[in-house]
């Protein structure tokens, strides 16, 4: 299996991020957003991204020119067709993603992998909607994908080696560092962060220590970038919520319900940066 011609669905902060990284990478990259406007917006944020990166010396004019010429921007999911590699980065929700991927299985050339850049869900509920289930893995990269280096290949029972090897090797030509983990609810990386995280409320909650007490002494004591509440606001508390229920869900593990106050939060739109307000408040 040979990659050229890749397929990103969605154009949210994840989304965008793997466009870029493929097409730096030089893949030929279809952007499908729901609406065309969405879609040509995440190519103008495309090209501030890349002129900052111009200004700062860190990108030559000549490649950013080629990186904006190999990236398309569409509403048609039809245009995703001819792609070798299709990725959906779409809601965390396993309904919407098996409904997308029953489209894609009819859409999609029989040679293509089709994957899901899914943190938690099970990877196997989407593969049996095709009738190319050795053709379906997971490609989970991680926020924010031009800068961060992790990306983990998902096999399933049935994934074949020949489609792990196609997307691991898309993946080192992206620069990043794959490793290939078992189709289980948080991978590798979410099943070890998450209990983590949850942990950090639960300490807030029985006071512990103050959410800004307990964010320096995780930076300060384990030389964390960032500590807990501020790392749950980056990711968005919905998705912490909603990788914490699956993660319960498959393992009833009581380290992996979700903290009450987690789901009121969410439940009061507190969601993290990308609604203003979170443990933090970012309205200012």
């Amino acid at each position: 299996m040979t990659i050229k011609r890749v397929g990103v669905i969605g154009s949210g902060i994840m989304g965008s991020g793997i466009v870029e990284v493929a097409a730096k990478a030089g893949f030929d990259v279809v952007l499908r957003s729901r609406r065309q406007e969405t879609a040509d917006a995440t190519i103008a944020a495309l090209e501030k991204s890349l002129a900052r990166q111009v200004d700062k010396g860190r990108l030559s004019e000549e490649d950013r020119d080629a990186t904006l010429a190999r990236v398309t921007a569409t509403s048609d999911l039809h245009a995703l067709a001819d792609c070798d590699l299709v990725i959906e980065s779409v809601v965390e929700d396993l309904a919407t993603k098996q409904e997308l991927f029953v489209e894609l299985n009819h859409i999609c050339k029989d040679s293509a992998i089709i994957a899901t850049n899914t943190s938690t869900l099970p990877v196997i509920e989407m593969a049996v909607k095709t009738h190319r289930p050795e053709n379906v893995c997971g490609v989970h990269f991680f926020n924010p994908a031009p800068m961060m280096s992790l990306v983990e290949v998902v096999r399933t029972l049935v994934t074949s080696d020949a489609a792990v090897e196609a997307v691991t090797e898309f993946a080192t030509a992206c620069g990043k560092d794959p490793v290939v983990v078992a189709d289980r609810a948080g991978f590798i990386v979410n099943a070890l962060l998450f209990p983590y995280l949850n942990n950090a409320i639960r300490m807030l909650e029985n006071g512990t220590a103050s959410m800004e007490d307990i964010d320096t002494a995780m930076k300060g004591g384990c030389n964390f970038p960032m500590g807990p509440f501020a790392l749950l606001d980056l990711v968005g508390l919905d998705t912490s919520l909603a990788i914490l229920d699956a993660l319960y869900e498959e393992f009833r593990d009581p380290n992996f319900a979700p903290a009450p106050r987690l789901r009121r939060m969410v439940a009061a739109g507190h969601l993290g940066r990308k609604s203003g307000e979170g443990f933090y408040d970012y309205s200012k």
